[in-house]
């Protein structure tokens, strides 16, 4: 018993959920006749519901993949997993054990926000006794609602987005995952006749950040409970109109920003745009139209607060010239329109 405590108490050391999710298949797999761990990755892609191997045992060393979960060539279809299918669709509290060639696997979904987007797997070669089921249930409850705290500590308390605290490790973990590749035909929810890949090829990431516009006028003159029925509604539309390896913020008042990964700049255009109609064209109760500006920049030059800047700077152009617009830094160097900044940390140089 000891040992596990020991164990408990370093997962729960954590404040990252990758490496959380690395402490407690460490901890699982110390556990006797254990032969085999992974957590597992439940995503859709195209309406599809897919698994792939995101963390998992290689050479006695737990290893996690740093490729994108849409274009991971280990992908499965979910219903390659008829016990985890099942398990899903029938909301089990406990795992369910199947053999799969001569082995015991146990899988455990991890739900949050109502869907699993984890799922432990643990393999050995002789069933389950209930007592280490009792074992690993202790654990995998004691890793649930720890990352419960970490997903709840990490979001905005109004509209459920990911708080400005965690931008600087998301933003980190979205360039370390940037690989140059060809764009995706579904990029973001592009169908394919819209894709413009076949003549920009180079797929980036891009940081915007998303204003509403007038947003003091509606508080002052509808309160702010409608203020805040506004914000909600934007931040649902922009759950919508991204995809869900995207990141999406809150940083405040009515300032969101978005990392879009993988995409080609024609795409990243087309998508910002579909977001900003999209708002444009939502009845909110009471208020009526509301719309956003919006300011992009490609995520490969600069530090954090570099490419921040240089999408405030296109995003206040965007703001002084008409609002309701998507406005590309790079576009407004090149015309004329901005000059172009160096910043340092926080001072920024002329």
């Amino acid at each position: 018993m000891k040992p596990i405590l020991q164990n408990l108490v370093e997962m729960t050391g954590h404040r990252d959920h990758l490496r959380l999710e690395v402490s407690v298949l460490s901890t699982l797999q110390k556990l006797n006749s254990t032969t085999e761990v992974r957590a597992l990755e439940v995503f859709t892609d195209g309406g599809t519901t897919l698994v792939r191997p995101r963390t998992w045992l290689q050479d006695g060393e737990l290893v996690s993949t740093d490729s994108e979960a849409a274009s991971d060539p280990h992908r499965e279809p979910l219903h390659n997993y008829p016990a985890l299918y099942q398990c899903i669709e029938k909301r089990e509290i406990r795992a369910t054990a199947s053999v799969r060639k001569g082995c015991y696997t146990l899988w455990l979904p991890v739900w949050m926000h109502d869907k699993v987007s984890t799922c432990l797997e643990i393999t050995q070669s002789r069933p389950f006794s209930a007592h280490k089921l009792d074992v690993i249930q202790g654990i995998f409850q004691v890793y649930q609602n720890y990352q419960s705290l970490l997903d709840y500590s990490e979001r905005d308390a109004l509209t459920g987005l990911l708080n400005r605290k965690t931008f600087d490790e998301q933003f980190s973990r979205n360039r370390t995952a940037s690989r140059p590749r060809h764009a995706s035909p579904t990029a973001a929810g592009v169908p394919d006749d819209e894709d413009a890949s076949c003549c920009e090829p180079t797929a980036e990431q891009w940081l915007a950040v998303v204003d509403i516009d007038h947003f003091k006028q509606v508080n002052d003159r509808f309160g702010h409970l409608y203020g805040d029925e506004v914000l909600i509604l934007v931040a649902n539309i922009l759950r919508s109109s991204f995809r869900s390896h995207d990141r999406i913020f809150r940083f405040g008042g009515e300032e969101f920003v978005i990392l879009l990964r993988s995409t080609s700049l024609s795409t990243a255009h087309k998508v910002f745009n579909r977001f900003r109609l999209a708002v444009q064209e939502y009845p909110f109760p009471q208020v009526g139209q509301v719309t956003v500006s919006m300011g992009f920049v490609s995520t490969s030059r600069g530090s954090p607060v570099e490419i921040l800047g240089q999408a405030d700077q296109a995003l206040y152009h965007a703001k002084e010239n008409g609002r309701n617009q998507v406005c590309y830094y790079d576009d407004l160097v090149a015309s004329g329109h901005l000059a172009t900044k160096v910043a340092n940390d926080s001072v920024e140089l002329f």
